[in-house]
Protein backbone atom coordinates (compact mmCIF):
# COMPACT_ATOMS: atom_id res chain seq x y z
CA UNK A 1 0.00 0.00 0.00
CA UNK A 2 1.54 3.33 -0.92
CA UNK A 3 4.48 1.38 -1.91
CA UNK A 4 5.06 4.18 -4.64
CA UNK A 5 6.34 6.06 -2.10
CA UNK A 6 9.16 3.67 -1.34
CA UNK A 7 11.75 2.55 -3.75
CA UNK A 8 14.33 0.34 -2.81
CA UNK A 9 17.51 -1.69 -3.73
CA UNK A 10 18.28 -5.16 -3.24
CA UNK A 11 21.99 -4.62 -4.39
CA UNK A 12 23.98 -7.16 -1.25
CA UNK A 13 25.77 -3.90 -0.40
CA UNK A 14 25.14 -0.64 -1.52
CA UNK A 15 27.95 2.00 -1.95
CA UNK A 16 27.52 5.10 -1.03
CA UNK A 17 29.54 6.54 -4.02
CA UNK A 18 27.06 5.04 -6.38
CA UNK A 19 24.33 6.47 -4.13
CA UNK A 20 25.47 9.98 -4.86
CA UNK A 21 23.75 11.64 -1.62
CA UNK A 22 25.69 14.46 0.51
CA UNK A 23 23.70 13.38 3.37
CA UNK A 24 25.53 10.49 4.54
CA UNK A 25 29.32 12.11 4.12
CA UNK A 26 31.61 11.66 6.60
CA UNK A 27 31.81 15.08 8.62
CA UNK A 28 34.49 16.20 10.96
CA UNK A 29 33.99 15.06 14.88
CA UNK A 30 33.95 17.37 17.18
CA UNK A 31 33.27 17.86 21.27
CA UNK A 32 30.88 19.55 22.60
CA UNK A 33 30.85 20.53 26.60
CA UNK A 34 27.94 21.61 28.86
CA UNK A 35 27.18 21.21 32.25
CA UNK A 36 23.87 20.32 33.89
CA UNK A 37 21.60 22.61 35.61
CA UNK A 38 20.61 20.71 38.73
CA UNK A 39 22.48 17.76 40.41
CA UNK A 40 25.65 20.16 41.29
CA UNK A 41 26.15 21.22 38.34
CA UNK A 42 25.93 25.03 36.55
CA UNK A 43 24.76 26.38 32.90
CA UNK A 44 26.10 25.45 30.24
CA UNK A 45 29.87 26.05 30.20
CA UNK A 46 31.27 26.38 26.53
CA UNK A 47 30.74 25.15 22.74
CA UNK A 48 34.35 24.01 21.40
CA UNK A 49 36.58 22.61 18.83
CA UNK A 50 38.00 19.25 20.82
CA UNK A 51 41.82 20.00 21.49
CA UNK A 52 44.55 18.42 18.98
CA UNK A 53 44.82 14.73 21.14
CA UNK A 54 45.80 11.25 19.18
CA UNK A 55 42.66 10.45 16.99
CA UNK A 56 40.79 7.66 17.22
CA UNK A 57 41.33 4.77 14.58
CA UNK A 58 37.76 4.03 14.21
CA UNK A 59 36.26 7.75 13.09
CA UNK A 60 39.57 8.95 10.91
CA UNK A 61 42.23 7.74 9.53
CA UNK A 62 43.16 5.20 6.42
CA UNK A 63 40.05 2.30 6.33
CA UNK A 64 40.06 -1.04 4.40
CA UNK A 65 36.57 -0.25 4.39
CA UNK A 66 34.02 2.44 4.92
CA UNK A 67 31.84 2.25 8.14
CA UNK A 68 28.53 3.27 8.92
CA UNK A 69 27.13 5.09 12.04
CA UNK A 70 26.50 1.67 13.78
CA UNK A 71 29.69 0.23 12.85
CA UNK A 72 31.93 3.15 13.69
CA UNK A 73 30.59 3.34 17.29
CA UNK A 74 30.71 -0.33 17.96
CA UNK A 75 34.26 -0.31 16.40
CA UNK A 76 34.98 2.80 18.83
CA UNK A 77 33.32 1.19 21.98
CA UNK A 78 35.53 -1.94 21.70
CA UNK A 79 38.41 -0.47 20.98
CA UNK A 80 38.97 -1.91 16.85
CA UNK A 81 40.15 -0.14 14.19
CA UNK A 82 37.02 -1.70 12.38
CA UNK A 83 34.27 -3.65 12.51
CA UNK A 84 31.98 -5.46 9.96
CA UNK A 85 28.45 -6.92 10.23
CA UNK A 86 28.35 -10.25 11.91
CA UNK A 87 31.69 -9.61 13.85
CA UNK A 88 31.59 -10.03 17.51
CA UNK A 89 33.02 -7.95 19.72
CA UNK A 90 33.76 -6.59 23.62
CA UNK A 91 31.85 -3.32 23.61
CA UNK A 92 32.38 -0.71 26.48
CA UNK A 93 29.10 0.47 27.82
CA UNK A 94 28.64 4.18 28.64
CA UNK A 95 25.23 4.00 29.98
CA UNK A 96 23.12 1.12 31.47
CA UNK A 97 19.32 1.89 31.64
CA UNK A 98 16.91 -0.37 34.00
CA UNK A 99 13.44 0.46 35.41
CA UNK A 100 10.83 -1.44 37.83
CA UNK A 101 10.38 -4.16 35.80
CA UNK A 102 13.70 -5.16 34.65
CA UNK A 103 16.03 -3.85 37.53
CA UNK A 104 15.36 -6.14 40.15
CA UNK A 105 15.82 -9.39 38.15
CA UNK A 106 19.22 -7.75 36.59
CA UNK A 107 20.46 -7.18 40.10
CA UNK A 108 19.48 -10.32 40.84
CA UNK A 109 21.76 -11.84 38.19
CA UNK A 110 24.40 -9.45 39.11
CA UNK A 111 24.54 -10.67 42.95
CA UNK A 112 23.98 -14.02 42.45
CA UNK A 113 26.99 -14.25 39.17
CA UNK A 114 29.20 -11.53 40.92
CA UNK A 115 28.63 -11.96 44.69
CA UNK A 116 26.16 -10.83 47.00
CA UNK A 117 28.66 -7.88 48.18
CA UNK A 118 29.85 -7.13 44.71
CA UNK A 119 29.95 -3.94 43.74
CA UNK A 120 28.68 -2.15 39.99
CA UNK A 121 31.48 -1.49 37.68
CA UNK A 122 30.48 2.60 37.63
CA UNK A 123 27.36 3.92 40.26
CA UNK A 124 27.64 7.02 37.75
CA UNK A 125 27.14 5.02 34.82
CA UNK A 126 23.61 3.43 35.52
CA UNK A 127 20.25 5.05 35.16
CA UNK A 128 17.69 3.73 36.86
CA UNK A 129 13.69 5.01 36.09
CA UNK A 130 10.58 3.57 37.81
CA UNK A 131 8.05 4.19 34.83
CA UNK A 132 5.88 0.77 34.18
CA UNK A 133 3.36 -0.12 36.97
CA UNK A 134 3.65 3.06 38.96
CA UNK A 135 0.19 4.45 40.45
CA UNK A 136 -1.57 0.98 40.78
CA UNK A 137 -2.61 -0.41 44.47
CA UNK A 138 -0.30 -4.00 43.00
CA UNK A 139 1.26 -4.58 45.99
CA UNK A 140 3.75 -6.78 43.73
CA UNK A 141 4.40 -4.25 41.70
CA UNK A 142 5.00 -1.33 44.48
CA UNK A 143 7.56 -3.56 45.66
CA UNK A 144 9.53 -3.74 42.81
CA UNK A 145 10.37 0.24 42.83
CA UNK A 146 11.04 -0.36 46.76
CA UNK A 147 13.59 -3.07 45.80
CA UNK A 148 15.49 -0.72 43.38
CA UNK A 149 15.08 1.99 46.32
CA UNK A 150 17.51 -0.50 48.53
CA UNK A 151 19.90 -1.36 45.70
CA UNK A 152 20.65 2.43 44.35
CA UNK A 153 21.08 3.34 48.20
CA UNK A 154 23.69 0.22 48.53
CA UNK A 155 25.34 0.86 45.31
CA UNK A 156 25.40 4.41 45.71
CA UNK A 157 23.65 5.37 42.26
CA UNK A 158 23.71 8.69 41.38
CA UNK A 159 20.98 8.34 38.65
CA UNK A 160 18.11 7.18 40.71
CA UNK A 161 14.41 8.65 39.91
CA UNK A 162 12.79 7.96 43.04
CA UNK A 163 9.09 8.17 43.52
CA UNK A 164 7.53 7.76 47.15
CA UNK A 165 4.84 9.28 47.24
CA UNK A 166 2.02 7.76 44.44
CA UNK A 167 -0.86 9.70 45.48
CA UNK A 168 0.50 13.01 44.06
CA UNK A 169 3.05 12.24 41.72
CA UNK A 170 4.38 16.33 41.65
CA UNK A 171 5.81 15.63 45.45
CA UNK A 172 8.55 13.50 43.70
CA UNK A 173 10.96 16.09 42.30
CA UNK A 174 13.10 12.72 41.26
CA UNK A 175 10.56 11.08 39.61
CA UNK A 176 10.26 11.24 35.79
CA UNK A 177 8.47 9.19 34.42
CA UNK A 178 8.23 6.97 30.97
CA UNK A 179 12.51 5.90 30.60
CA UNK A 180 12.90 6.71 27.29
CA UNK A 181 11.70 10.18 27.21
CA UNK A 182 13.37 10.49 30.28
CA UNK A 183 16.37 9.35 29.30
CA UNK A 184 16.56 12.32 26.64
CA UNK A 185 15.42 15.10 28.64
CA UNK A 186 17.78 14.34 31.64
CA UNK A 187 20.99 13.99 28.91
CA UNK A 188 21.61 10.69 29.14
CA UNK A 189 21.18 10.61 25.35
CA UNK A 190 25.11 11.79 23.57
CA UNK A 191 26.00 11.02 20.27
CA UNK A 192 28.19 8.52 19.56
CA UNK A 193 27.61 6.52 22.74
CA UNK A 194 26.55 3.42 23.88
CA UNK A 195 23.21 2.94 25.55
CA UNK A 196 21.91 -0.16 26.27
CA UNK A 197 18.60 -0.66 28.30
CA UNK A 198 16.24 -3.67 29.87
CA UNK A 199 13.23 -2.43 27.78
CA UNK A 200 12.81 -2.97 23.83
CA UNK A 201 12.28 0.72 22.94
CA UNK A 202 15.79 1.47 24.40
CA UNK A 203 16.45 2.04 20.54
CA UNK A 204 14.37 5.14 20.76
CA UNK A 205 17.84 6.67 21.83
CA UNK A 206 19.42 6.50 18.28
CA UNK A 207 17.88 9.73 17.36
CA UNK A 208 20.90 11.18 19.02
CA UNK A 209 23.02 9.54 16.94
CA UNK A 210 24.12 6.68 19.29
CA UNK A 211 23.52 3.14 19.49
CA UNK A 212 20.95 2.25 21.68
CA UNK A 213 18.84 -1.40 21.73
CA UNK A 214 16.89 -3.16 24.39
CA UNK A 215 19.08 -6.06 26.20
CA UNK A 216 17.84 -8.96 28.57
CA UNK A 217 17.99 -9.32 32.25
CA UNK A 218 20.64 -11.74 31.82
CA UNK A 219 22.62 -9.50 29.98
CA UNK A 220 22.00 -6.55 32.05
CA UNK A 221 23.38 -8.37 35.18
CA UNK A 222 26.52 -8.58 33.59
CA UNK A 223 26.79 -5.33 32.34
CA UNK A 224 26.10 -4.23 35.89
CA UNK A 225 29.35 -6.30 36.97
CA UNK A 226 31.60 -5.54 34.03
CA UNK A 227 30.90 -2.68 31.98
CA UNK A 228 30.96 -4.55 29.33
CA UNK A 229 28.79 -7.16 26.51
CA UNK A 230 29.49 -9.26 23.38
CA UNK A 231 27.78 -7.84 20.63
CA UNK A 232 27.00 -8.87 16.77
CA UNK A 233 27.93 -6.04 14.94
CA UNK A 234 24.29 -5.69 12.43
CA UNK A 235 24.72 -4.87 9.07
CA UNK A 236 22.53 -1.36 7.96
CA UNK A 237 19.55 -0.69 6.17
CA UNK A 238 19.51 3.05 4.88
CA UNK A 239 16.02 5.09 4.59
CA UNK A 240 16.46 7.91 2.89
CA UNK A 241 13.75 10.48 3.16
CA UNK A 242 13.33 13.87 1.18
CA UNK A 243 10.66 15.66 0.15
CA UNK A 244 8.48 18.48 2.47
CA UNK A 245 6.34 16.53 5.11
CA UNK A 246 2.38 17.18 4.36
CA UNK A 247 1.20 19.41 7.35
CA UNK A 248 -1.36 16.44 7.89
CA UNK A 249 1.29 13.75 8.64
CA UNK A 250 3.36 13.01 11.44
CA UNK A 251 6.81 10.98 11.90
CA UNK A 252 4.62 7.85 13.20
CA UNK A 253 2.92 7.90 9.66
CA UNK A 254 6.40 7.72 8.26
CA UNK A 255 7.42 4.57 10.58
CA UNK A 256 4.09 3.21 10.12
CA UNK A 257 4.39 3.25 6.47
CA UNK A 258 7.77 1.82 6.54
CA UNK A 259 7.15 -1.24 8.83
CA UNK A 260 4.29 -1.42 6.71
CA UNK A 261 6.64 -2.22 3.52
CA UNK A 262 9.30 -4.57 4.98
CA UNK A 263 7.30 -5.90 7.78
CA UNK A 264 7.50 -6.85 11.51
CA UNK A 265 10.35 -9.22 10.79
CA UNK A 266 12.08 -7.16 7.55
CA UNK A 267 15.23 -5.46 10.01
CA UNK A 268 15.77 -8.67 11.71
CA UNK A 269 18.89 -7.86 13.58
CA UNK A 270 19.84 -5.66 11.63
CA UNK A 271 20.31 -0.81 12.18
CA UNK A 272 17.70 1.00 10.58
CA UNK A 273 19.47 4.58 9.62
CA UNK A 274 17.33 7.42 8.76
CA UNK A 275 18.57 10.39 6.55
CA UNK A 276 17.41 12.70 4.02
CA UNK A 277 16.18 16.22 4.50
CA UNK A 278 13.10 15.55 5.82
CA UNK A 279 14.72 14.09 9.05
CA UNK A 280 16.57 17.06 9.26
CA UNK A 281 14.00 18.93 9.36
CA UNK A 282 12.64 17.12 12.36
CA UNK A 283 12.67 17.49 15.84
CA UNK A 284 14.38 15.55 18.19
CA UNK A 285 11.07 14.33 19.56
CA UNK A 286 10.16 13.31 16.00
CA UNK A 287 13.14 11.48 15.25
CA UNK A 288 12.35 9.94 18.71
CA UNK A 289 9.32 8.85 17.65
CA UNK A 290 10.73 7.41 14.21
CA UNK A 291 13.84 5.65 16.22
CA UNK A 292 11.87 4.12 18.86
CA UNK A 293 9.43 1.68 16.41
CA UNK A 294 12.51 0.21 14.94
CA UNK A 295 11.97 -3.13 16.99
CA UNK A 296 8.36 -3.24 15.74
CA UNK A 297 10.25 -4.27 12.31
CA UNK A 298 12.74 -6.26 14.34
CA UNK A 299 15.35 -3.99 13.96
CA UNK A 300 18.49 -4.33 16.43
CA UNK A 301 19.12 -0.26 16.67
CA UNK A 302 17.62 2.79 14.79
CA UNK A 303 20.20 5.84 14.44
CA UNK A 304 20.19 9.36 12.71
CA UNK A 305 22.92 11.64 12.59
CA UNK A 306 23.40 14.60 14.79
CA UNK A 307 23.24 17.29 13.34
CA UNK A 308 22.59 21.52 14.89
CA UNK A 309 19.14 19.76 15.92
CA UNK A 310 21.01 17.53 18.60
CA UNK A 311 23.36 19.84 19.70
CA UNK A 312 21.07 22.37 20.18
CA UNK A 313 18.57 19.97 22.26
CA UNK A 314 21.78 18.81 24.12
CA UNK A 315 23.56 21.56 25.15
CA UNK A 316 21.89 22.35 28.24
CA UNK A 317 21.21 19.04 29.44
CA UNK A 318 24.53 16.96 30.00
CA UNK A 319 28.11 17.77 31.13
CA UNK A 320 30.11 15.00 29.49
CA UNK A 321 31.58 15.72 26.55
CA UNK A 322 30.85 13.43 23.37
CA UNK A 323 32.29 12.84 20.04
CA UNK A 324 29.54 12.36 17.20
CA UNK A 325 29.91 9.64 13.95
CA UNK A 326 28.66 9.65 10.29
CA UNK A 327 28.68 7.35 7.98
CA UNK A 328 31.95 7.20 5.29
CA UNK A 329 31.46 7.94 1.53
CA UNK A 330 32.29 3.78 1.25
CA UNK A 331 30.34 2.85 3.88
CA UNK A 332 28.38 -0.53 2.84
CA UNK A 333 24.26 -0.88 3.46
CA UNK A 334 22.80 -4.00 2.83
CA UNK A 335 19.88 -2.21 1.75
CA UNK A 336 18.54 1.31 0.91
CA UNK A 337 14.90 2.53 0.60
CA UNK A 338 14.20 5.91 -0.74
CA UNK A 339 11.14 7.77 0.47
CA UNK A 340 9.30 10.55 -1.15
CA UNK A 341 6.94 11.99 1.90
CA UNK A 342 4.84 14.33 -0.03
CA UNK A 343 3.28 10.98 -1.52
CA UNK A 344 2.37 9.64 2.04
CA UNK A 345 -0.60 9.67 3.68
CA UNK A 346 -2.11 9.42 7.10
CA UNK A 347 -1.69 5.40 8.33
CA UNK A 348 -3.27 3.70 10.82
CA UNK A 349 -1.92 -0.14 12.19
CA UNK A 350 -4.54 -2.16 12.32
CA UNK A 351 -5.16 -5.05 14.94
CA UNK A 352 -3.43 -6.93 15.41
CA UNK A 353 0.25 -6.04 13.95
CA UNK A 354 2.30 -3.12 13.97
CA UNK A 355 2.60 -3.71 10.47
CA UNK A 356 -1.20 -4.84 9.17
CA UNK A 357 -0.97 -1.17 7.25
CA UNK A 358 -3.93 0.64 6.05
CA UNK A 359 -4.84 3.97 5.08
CA UNK A 360 -6.80 5.69 7.73
CA UNK A 361 -9.89 6.67 5.17
CA UNK A 362 -10.04 3.33 4.48
CA UNK A 363 -10.84 2.30 7.83
CA UNK A 364 -13.59 5.49 8.34
CA UNK A 365 -16.26 3.00 8.77
CA UNK A 366 -14.28 1.24 12.14
CA UNK A 367 -15.94 2.49 15.30
CA UNK A 368 -14.04 2.63 18.30
CA UNK A 369 -15.06 3.06 21.88
CA UNK A 370 -11.85 5.04 23.26
CA UNK A 371 -8.77 7.08 21.95
CA UNK A 372 -5.35 6.54 23.94
CA UNK A 373 -2.24 9.70 23.66
CA UNK A 374 0.52 8.71 25.64
CA UNK A 375 3.66 6.34 25.89
CA UNK A 376 7.00 6.55 24.66
CA UNK A 377 5.97 6.97 21.22
CA UNK A 378 2.96 9.35 21.68
CA UNK A 379 3.32 10.77 25.21
CA UNK A 380 5.43 13.84 24.29
CA UNK A 381 4.84 17.48 24.42
CA UNK A 382 4.88 17.40 20.49
CA UNK A 383 2.56 14.95 20.45
CA UNK A 384 0.15 16.60 22.92
CA UNK A 385 0.40 19.74 20.86
CA UNK A 386 -0.45 17.92 17.90
CA UNK A 387 -3.57 16.57 18.98
CA UNK A 388 -4.64 19.68 20.51
CA UNK A 389 -4.10 21.47 16.86
CA UNK A 390 -6.83 19.18 15.58
CA UNK A 391 -9.66 19.82 18.40
CA UNK A 392 -8.73 23.15 18.17
CA UNK A 393 -9.21 23.16 14.33
CA UNK A 394 -12.60 20.74 14.80
CA UNK A 395 -14.27 23.19 17.40
CA UNK A 396 -15.97 20.12 18.15
CA UNK A 397 -16.18 17.91 21.00
CA UNK A 398 -14.76 14.63 21.63
CA UNK A 399 -17.58 11.23 21.30
CA UNK A 400 -15.67 8.68 23.00
CA UNK A 401 -13.41 8.94 26.35
CA UNK A 402 -9.99 10.74 25.15
CA UNK A 403 -7.34 9.21 27.63
CA UNK A 404 -4.58 11.71 27.57
CA UNK A 405 -0.74 10.37 29.35
CA UNK A 406 2.01 12.49 29.56
CA UNK A 407 5.42 10.96 29.40
CA UNK A 408 7.44 12.66 31.72
CA UNK A 409 6.56 14.99 34.84
CA UNK A 410 8.27 17.49 32.24
CA UNK A 411 5.60 17.25 30.13
CA UNK A 412 2.66 17.08 32.34
CA UNK A 413 4.22 20.86 33.40
CA UNK A 414 4.26 21.82 29.49
CA UNK A 415 1.10 20.80 28.81
CA UNK A 416 -0.27 22.80 31.26
CA UNK A 417 1.75 26.03 30.87
CA UNK A 418 2.85 26.64 27.18
CA UNK A 419 0.46 27.89 24.86
CA UNK A 420 -0.44 26.21 21.73
CA UNK A 421 0.50 28.06 18.43
CA UNK A 422 -2.38 29.41 16.59
CA UNK A 423 -4.93 29.41 19.83
CA UNK A 424 -4.69 33.30 21.21
CA UNK A 425 -2.61 32.14 24.02
CA UNK A 426 -4.48 28.15 25.32
CA UNK A 427 -2.46 25.59 26.79
CA UNK A 428 -2.98 22.07 25.59
CA UNK A 429 -4.81 21.46 28.98
CA UNK A 430 -7.22 24.15 28.13
CA UNK A 431 -8.09 22.49 24.88
CA UNK A 432 -8.41 19.30 26.21
CA UNK A 433 -10.84 20.26 28.88
CA UNK A 434 -13.07 22.44 26.42
CA UNK A 435 -13.43 19.38 24.24
CA UNK A 436 -14.32 17.04 26.61
CA UNK A 437 -10.97 14.75 27.11
CA UNK A 438 -10.06 13.27 30.14
CA UNK A 439 -8.25 15.38 33.03
CA UNK A 440 -4.36 14.01 31.89
CA UNK A 441 -3.40 11.70 34.07
CA UNK A 442 0.01 11.13 36.03
CA UNK A 443 2.98 10.61 33.96
CA UNK A 444 3.77 6.98 33.61
CA UNK A 445 3.27 3.84 30.78
CA UNK A 446 0.10 3.84 32.19
CA UNK A 447 -2.03 1.34 29.60
CA UNK A 448 0.84 0.99 27.16
CA UNK A 449 1.83 -2.18 28.65
CA UNK A 450 -1.73 -3.43 30.07
CA UNK A 451 -0.22 -3.91 33.45
CA UNK A 452 -2.12 -4.19 36.89
CA UNK A 453 -5.98 -3.91 36.65
CA UNK A 454 -6.51 -0.81 37.81
CA UNK A 455 -3.98 0.72 35.54
CA UNK A 456 -4.56 3.85 34.35
CA UNK A 457 -7.10 3.59 31.34
CA UNK A 458 -6.52 -0.14 30.89
CA UNK A 459 -8.80 -2.01 28.56
CA UNK A 460 -10.18 -4.14 31.10
CA UNK A 461 -13.09 -5.38 28.52
CA UNK A 462 -12.90 -5.64 24.71
CA UNK A 463 -12.75 -2.37 23.47
CA UNK A 464 -11.74 -0.84 20.12
CA UNK A 465 -9.18 1.97 20.61
CA UNK A 466 -6.76 4.24 18.34
CA UNK A 467 -3.64 4.65 20.17
CA UNK A 468 -0.63 6.60 19.64
CA UNK A 469 1.16 3.65 21.41
CA UNK A 470 3.79 1.34 19.52
CA UNK A 471 2.22 -2.05 19.93
CA UNK A 472 -1.19 -3.85 18.71
CA UNK A 473 -1.07 -7.47 19.62
CA UNK A 474 -3.76 -8.87 21.21
CA UNK A 475 -3.55 -8.30 25.16
CA UNK A 476 -0.88 -5.65 25.02
CA UNK A 477 -3.23 -2.88 26.81
CA UNK A 478 -5.13 -5.29 28.85
CA UNK A 479 -7.88 -7.50 27.50
CA UNK A 480 -6.90 -10.10 25.13
CA UNK A 481 -10.12 -9.35 23.10
CA UNK A 482 -9.06 -5.70 22.66
CA UNK A 483 -8.27 -4.24 19.18
CA UNK A 484 -6.06 -1.04 19.13
CA UNK A 485 -5.49 0.72 16.02
CA UNK A 486 -1.95 2.24 15.91
CA UNK A 487 -2.37 5.90 14.87
CA UNK A 488 -0.48 9.66 15.10
CA UNK A 489 -1.29 12.01 17.40
CA UNK A 490 -3.09 14.02 14.41
CA UNK A 491 -5.26 10.56 13.46
CA UNK A 492 -5.80 9.23 17.44
CA UNK A 493 -7.41 13.11 17.79
CA UNK A 494 -9.75 13.17 14.50
CA UNK A 495 -11.27 9.29 15.50
CA UNK A 496 -11.60 11.04 18.74
CA UNK A 497 -13.91 13.45 17.55
CA UNK A 498 -15.91 11.29 15.65
CA UNK A 499 -16.08 7.92 17.04
CA UNK A 500 -14.67 6.25 14.19
CA UNK A 501 -11.23 6.32 12.94
CA UNK A 502 -10.78 9.23 11.08
CA UNK A 503 -8.23 11.00 8.45
CA UNK A 504 -6.91 13.83 10.13
CA UNK A 505 -7.21 16.32 6.92
CA UNK A 506 -10.98 16.34 7.88
CA UNK A 507 -10.02 19.07 10.22
CA UNK A 508 -6.39 19.77 9.18
CA UNK A 509 -6.94 20.72 5.49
Amino acid sequence: MASSAITSSSTPFINKKDVGSSAFSSQPSFSIQTTKKNMGFKKIICVMSPKHTERKPATTGSLKTGMTMTEKILARASNKPEVTPGDNVWVNVDVLMTHDIGGPASFAVFKEQFGQNAKVWNPEKIVIIPDHYIFTADERANRNVDVLRDLCNEQNIKYFYDIKERGNFRANPDYKGVCHVALAQEGHCRPGEVLLGTDSHTCTAGAFGQFATGIGNTDAGFVLGTGKLLLKVPPTLRFVMEGEMPSYLLAKDLILQIIGEISVAGATYKTMEFVGSTVESFSMEERMTLCNMVVEAGGKNGVIPADKTTYDYLKDKTSVPYEPVYSDEGARFLKEYKIDVSKLEPLVAKPHSPDNRAFARECKDVKIDRVYIGSCTGGKLEDFMAAATVFLASGKKVKVPTFLVPATQKVWMDIYSLPVPGSGGKTCSQIFEEVGCETPASPSCAACLGGPQDTYARMNEPKVCVSTTNRNFPGRMGHIEGQIYLASPYTAAASALTGKVTDPREFLL
